[in-house]
């Protein structure tokens, strides 16, 4: 059965100036409630997992969980958005986060929060992809470059202020604030947007929702995520669990390319992929997506395993990463829309995240913090550089009447290398730390006997897998246990290196488009959904 063609958009009444700026912070706030729920509860990782008795495939887990829900959810997302009200949508999306993160902040165990991280990545995945179609929306690929530096900001702030205020909300009033800190603002974000977004919706006589695709995909990507989660920790790589798994996520993604050439209204349709901007968009941002969540996960481990800082300390720790995102991507947005030149910036991006990745793989435990500082800068000044602009770059070419797909096409893969990222190099982790250990067996051994049963019961629990918290250990233990984290999460960093190879590859060979003037809308012939007046003064509105 075949859709059938849309009639006339509905007719709506043009926003205001101020109006698109008001839906444009609805926007942003989502955005930033999507960052908070990934970065609040990383500094806090350390105590809520031990306080819930976890382990290290539980402190992975709970990150993993979002990631993939977020992952799975995103291209469904994007694809509703075509079919059906974008406004309600991203409500729908912020009211499933508020309730999930309001249960998430009384669970008993491990079990129950992974559970609830699930359905938190479920609205996280609809504010990502969500709040891209909409901007797209109001403002063209052109113009949009002069307000990267408010994307930037809120994603900075978000960074920056998830680690740190659920760090401060874990020592000075309980691990559990940290998934009440974002119901307000989501609250917010729905009362604003009610009150000034209005979009134009297409209407269908008919709509076909491809469940079918819906269900291959989740099957199939939430099949090959969980092996890599849990494959060399609960059975081996090379088993019957391994074949399963794997083997199911091949026929399940096989089988979802079958039906997507066949589906009226795939959930991804499989034509972008010949779009030489949009693969290797994908590709790029598959990197990408290591380098953001991975290294917000396993720097917090670094700062509190390696240098002993407390949970708060370590938020404060990974401020100049965050500020390099922040300043790079600002000052980069504005030249984009000043000169119309974009690949120049992608390529030094993908550059400079490559040699960020490379030179944190040097640190160890002892490391001057100053010098960890300008690698962890670069490091964000070049994530910052490529993130935001490949989803512009696609949005530029894409069809307006696939801008859902083709947006949370590249926000998929982006979480999609965030999932695996952290589920892969997390076991690299782990597997890096029980060899240290086994390794300097006798250093450990000679630190115990100088501490008597104090120092035997800390080595009994680093035995049972347990993540340690590094400054309740004995001070002859601690060096030692320091030092291993730290050259074990070094590792890490020198493992995701040559994913930063891929995007210079990949950002090179985009085809240098020059960047539309016009709105997604404009390109559709709807109604306006931003300001009928010049771009420019919208701009110039911004700055005042």
């Amino acid at each position: 059965m075949t859709t059938a063609p849309p009639s006339a958009s509905t007719p709506t009444r043009s926003m205001s100036h101020r109006e698109v700026l008001q839906a444009l912070t609805g926007l942003l706030m989502g955005m930033f409630v999507a960052i908070l729920a990934g970065t609040v509860v990383s500094t806090s990782l350390p105590v809520i997992v031990a306080d819930l008795g976890g382990d290290q495939t539980a402190y992975t887990w709970v990150v993993t969980a979002t990631l993939l829900a977020t992952a799975v959810s995103t291209p469904i997302w994007g694809k509703l958005a075509d079919l059906f009200n974008r406004k309600l949508l991203v409500q729908l999306a912020l009211v499933i986060f508020v309730v999930s993160s309001a249960i998430a902040g009384f669970s008993q165990d491990t079990t129950m929060l992974i559970t609830l991280r699930v359905f938190q990545g479920l609205g996280a995945g609809g504010l990502a992809a969500l709040s891209q179609i909409i901007i797209a929306d109001i403002i063209s690929p052109r113009d949009r470059g002069r307000y990267m530096g408010l994307f930037g900001g809120v994603m900075a702030l978000g960074t920056v202020a998830g680690p740190l205020v659920g760090g401060f909300l874990t020592d000075t009033i309980d691990w559990r604030w940290n998934f009440f800190i974002g119901i307000p603002f989501a609250v917010a974000a729905i009362i604003m947007l009610q009150m000034t977004l209005r979009t134009s919706t297409v209407r269908r006589d008919r709509v076909r929702i491809d469940y079918l695709g819906m269900v291959l995909l989740a099957i199939g990507v939430s099949l090959l995520l969980i092996w890599v989660s849990l494959a060399g920790d609960s059975f081996a790589w090379a088993s019957v669990t391994t074949l399963a798994m794997v083997g199911g996520a091949v026929i399940c993604l096989a089988v979802l390319i079958a039906v997507e050439l066949r589906a009226a209204e795939p959930i991804v349709p499989m034509s972008m992929f010949r779009d030489r901007t949009f693969s290797l968009a994908v590709l790029a941002s598959v990197s990408v997506g290591v380098a953001m969540f991975g290294t917000s996960v396993f720097l917090s481990q670094y700062m509190q395993l390696a240098r002993g800082a407390t949970a708060t300390e370590s938020g404060l720790m990974t401020i100049p990463m965050m500020t390099g995102l922040f300043v790079v991507s600002t000052i980069v947005g504005g030249l984009i829309s000043r000169t119309g030149a974009w690949k120049r910036y992608v390529v030094g991006g993908s550059v400079l995240l490559t040699v960020g990745l490379v030179l944190m793989s040097t640190i160890h435990y002892d490391t001057p913090f100053a010098l960890v500082s300008v690698y962890m800068a670069m490091l964000g000044g070049g994530v910052g550089m490529v993130m935001q602009n490949m989803v512009l770059v696609v949005q530029n070419t894409a069809e307006p009447s696939r801008l859902g797909a083709a947006s949370s096409g590249v926000t998929f893969f982006r979480s999609l290398g965030g999932t695996v990222g952290i589920a892969v190099l997390g076991s690299v982790l782990a597997d890096t730390v029980v060899n240290e250990m086994e390794r300097r067996q006798s250093e450990l051994l000679a630190a115990v006997a100088t501490d008597g049963s104090g120092g035997a019961a800390a080595m009994q629990r680093l035995s049972d897998g347990t993540v340690p918290a590094v400054r309740d250990l004995p001070e002859a233990l601690r060096g030692v246990v320091e030092s291993i984290y730290g050259d074990a999460v070094a590792h890490v960093f020198l493992v995701a290196a040559p994913l930063g190879l891929v995007s210079i590859v990949a950002t090179a060979l985009l085809p240098n488009l020059p960047l539309s003037r016009q709105t997604s809308a404009e390109r559709a012939g709807s109604p306006p959904q931003g300001p009928e007046l010049d771009p420019q003064r919208v701009g110039d509105d911004v700055r005042r």
